[in-house]
């Protein structure tokens, strides 16, 4: 389960529930996916186990007790839980009787530290007798110094939380050098392939690291170690974690391939199913010889392409070989049947065009062109009745009704009737 969501279960803000993970009472565990023991140890990658969410659900106190156990108080609500004062407060953590867990930079650019009240509570109870009467001797001088233990405090609470949340060698040591300046890293680390190896496994900043540039900075001199005696314990620490990080593994050289990457197919989901379409169907056309025609010779050569039914194997199908059937189509040139290229054939005996060549049978009756003979009524589509005789180009209108002649033709009768009297 992701940090977001294992936080909307517990009922905490994103910040009470990284503050449980940085105090262990919440534990996760290192997130999976390729290459994710090669990446900075942080927070977004961290994952809750199902089983942790129920063990803190099922505590008696929740969820009240565990939103108690993640407050942070600062100074002045610090002091009030102790029952001290405010000076006396700051004397103890400055002197490392309790140490901060979180800070911010206030607009003054004044660093204000915040405290676990839990952890507070139980100072209380285990020491009583610095909350009352006079603080000791070595208390009181330390406080009087310009000694302060709470950055080095913190830090070394955030370095327990870095180690806690990785097993692997090489990012352990990257935690530990996180608190380093650079110059104090490449003196204990002499190769600069290792040092680009370490800078692969360096932890991100806290999120609540201020945005403002002059906050940033203040910030960021918090992140490293300036105490002599700091420095010199951590560059020992760094030096023992990078002789078992090394017994662990070599760190690559450059142009040594990575982890391989995962394949496409397990990155991009499969298509859903998608039936394809059926293709069209046309009529099967095939090839016969051309003496297999009807009507053809037996000398034809060759073979021709054509539907079955020229061959007289399939009957044709309705309206397809009859002549003045519906639909069909003029032959080639552009011309009907029945009509040379220079007008209407001669007809035949009988009032017929004459006979198709090879014996083919003719198209029908011969079509009369005449300017007063009427026209031959043509059949209309299969199953409706005709659509009665269709009316000769040029013939007579209809009686009653006037022939609309064109200006041309008044003009002209006006002329040959001469002028008008008294024009």
């Amino acid at each position: 389960m992701s940090p977001g969501l294992a936080a909307q279960e517990l009922g905490l803000r994103r910040d009470e529930f990284q503050l449980a993970v940085d105090l262990g009472i919440v534990r996760t565990l290192p997130g999976s996916g390729p290459g994710a023991a090669d990446v900075a140890v942080g927070p977004a990658r961290r994952r809750v186990a199902r089983s942790e969410i129920e063990r803190l659900r099922g505590a008696p106190d929740f969820p009240d007790g565990l939103r108690e156990r993640v407050r942070s108080v600062g100074m002045t609500e610090g002091a009030r839980l102790l029952a001290v004062t405010k000076g006396r407060f700051a004397r103890l953590a400055k002197t490392g009787h309790f140490s901060p867990v979180r800070f911010y930079v206030n607009r003054y650019r004044a660093v204000v530290w915040l405290y676990p009240a839990a952890e507070l509570g139980e100072f209380a109870l285990t020491h009583p007798g610095l909350l009352t009467g006079r603080l000791p001797v070595d208390v009181r001088t330390r406080a009087e110094g310009s000694e302060d233990w709470r950055p080095r405090n913190w830090r070394a609470r955030r370095l327990g939380m870095l180690l806690r949340a990785s097993a692997d060698p090489w990012a352990r040591t990257a935690a530990i050098a996180s608190l380093l300046d650079p110059l104090d890293v490449a003196e204990v680390v002499d190769d600069p392939f290792e040092r680009a190896y370490l800078e692969r496994f360096r932890p991100a900043p806290p999120f609540w690291r201020p945005n403002a540039p002059a906050a940033r900075e203040i910030a960021d001199r918090l992140l490293l170690a300036d105490d002599p005696d700091e420095i010199l314990w951590h560059r020992m620490s760094l030096a023992l974690a990078l002789d078992e990080a090394r017994a662990d593994r070599q760190a690559p050289l450059p142009g040594t391939p990575g982890p391989a990457p995962l394949p496409v197919s397990a990155l991009v989901p499969a298509p859903l199913p998608v039936s394809a379409p059926a293709p069209p169907t046309f009529p099967a056309w095939t090839v016969r010889p051309r003496a297999a025609l009807p009507g053809a010779d037996a000398t034809g050569a060759g073979a021709v392409l054509g539907p079955p039914w020229l061959a007289g194997q399939d009957a044709a199908p309705s309206g397809i070989g009859e002549p003045g059937a519906a639909g069909e189509a003029a032959p080639a040139g552009g011309r009907a049947p029945g009509l040379g290229p220079g007008g209407p054939l001669p007809a035949g005996p009988g009032g017929t065009l004459p006979p198709g060549p090879a014996g083919r049978a003719s198209p029908g009756p011969a079509v009369s062109a005449s300017p007063g003979a009427p026209c031959p009524a043509s059949p209309g589509p299969a199953g409706l009745p005709s659509p009665g005789p269709a009316r000769a180009p040029g013939g007579t209108r209809p009686p009653g009704r006037r022939t609309r002649r064109s200006l041309l033709d008044r003009l002209r009768r006006r002329m040959e009737a001469g002028p008008r009297p008294g024009a």
